[in-house]
């Protein structure tokens, strides 16, 4: 399938490769949140109002039985400490932004324009006025409950700029925003879900997608492989793609005769530079589109989550 930067056609990559992309954010959003845990499991109990407890409870052993890591050790810091919301908040406002972009993208490849993946009809619908409609409702939404999560976590902040030190009334405002939070998280979670394991991948159409121009890069690699510098190779093989334009026909119909007048260091082996397939393999860095490399990210993926 075409890879795009600037929503711009690129390079071949795998669709794989396009939701492990994703999957890495979720990963990194998991990580975020266990490390958020261990940061905000902290008890308060025994603080008292704001000087502590005049009775030398056992603070340690109240945290244990209730099941927190740790104390949070200042009595002062303890009662007016909304810490561990505001992180939550952020937390989820990030995890709900890579669900958002991730939406967008199903969003944009289930268009006609570009016809990648057929949403199910459990999470779309129709239109009120026009029968031909089939919108992607449920993604949108996502969408949208991005921003509803950005309000969340705004808000709350802007409630805790001015507050003095210590317990304050206005700190009732954080359990509004944190319940909400989580609730759009979890139905947020569950509809993505849905969509993810429904939805009908077009393989023909993402091959239909790709264009020789999107080998370019692997032109210029073609020479880099003969000693050429990349510096040099690039507007080499810049010029191929716009002698291609002046033409009028594909890059990978040029003849090597039309290549050789802009490089004479071309030869009958360029012909296997215009093959996708090819064109995939040869990304075989780690992290690359190659199948062996989307393979291994699916391996480092699940140890991940673990």
């Amino acid at each position: 399938m075409p890879g795009y930067t600037h929503l711009q056609r690129a390079m071949p990559v795998l669709w794989s490769q396009h939701m492990l992309s994703y999957g890495f954010y979720f990963a990194n959003d998991l990580e975020r949140l266990r490390e958020t845990a261990k940061r905000v499991n902290r008890s308060p109990l025994g603080s008292g109002a704001l000087a502590g407890n005049g009775f030398n409870i056992d603070r340690d052993m109240m945290a244990e039985e209730l099941g927190f890591d740790g104390l949070l050790w200042n009595s002062m810091n303890a009662v007016g400490d909304r810490d561990f919301v505001t992180e939550f908040l952020q937390w989820g406002s990030m995890f709900m932004q890579h669900i958002s972009r991730w939406a967008e993208d199903l969003i944009l490849y289930c268009s006609a324009e570009f016809g990648f993946i057929t949403i199910a009809d459990a999470y779309s619908t129709g239109s009120s006025l026009m029968p031909n409609k089939k919108n992607p409702d449920g993604l949108e939404l996502l969408r949208g409950k991005a921003g509803r999560a950005f309000g969340h976590m705004a808000g709350f902040m802007c409630t805790q700029k001015g507050l003095p030190s210590t317990y304050q009334k206005d700190l009732q405002e954080s359990w509004e925003p944190m319940l909400d939070h989580a609730k759009t998280i979890s139905d947020s979670l569950q509809i993505a879900n849905g969509i993810l394991s429904t939805l009908t991948v077009k393989p023909e159409k993402m091959k239909a997608a790709l264009d020789p121009f999107m080998l370019a890069t692997d032109l210029a690699d073609y020479l880099v492989r003969k000693g050429v510098p990349f510096r040099e190779t690039h507007h080499i093989s810049g010029r191929c793609v716009a002698k291609s334009e002046e033409l009028g026909i594909p890059m990978n119909q040029l003849s090597l005769e039309q290549l050789q007048a802009i490089d004479s260091r071309f030869g009958d082996d360029v012909a296997q530079t215009f093959d996708y397939e090819r064109s995939v393999e040869m990304r075989q860095s780690k992290g690359g589109t190659s199948k062996a490399r989307v393979l291994e990210q699916v391996k480092v993926l699940k140890a991940m989550l673990e």
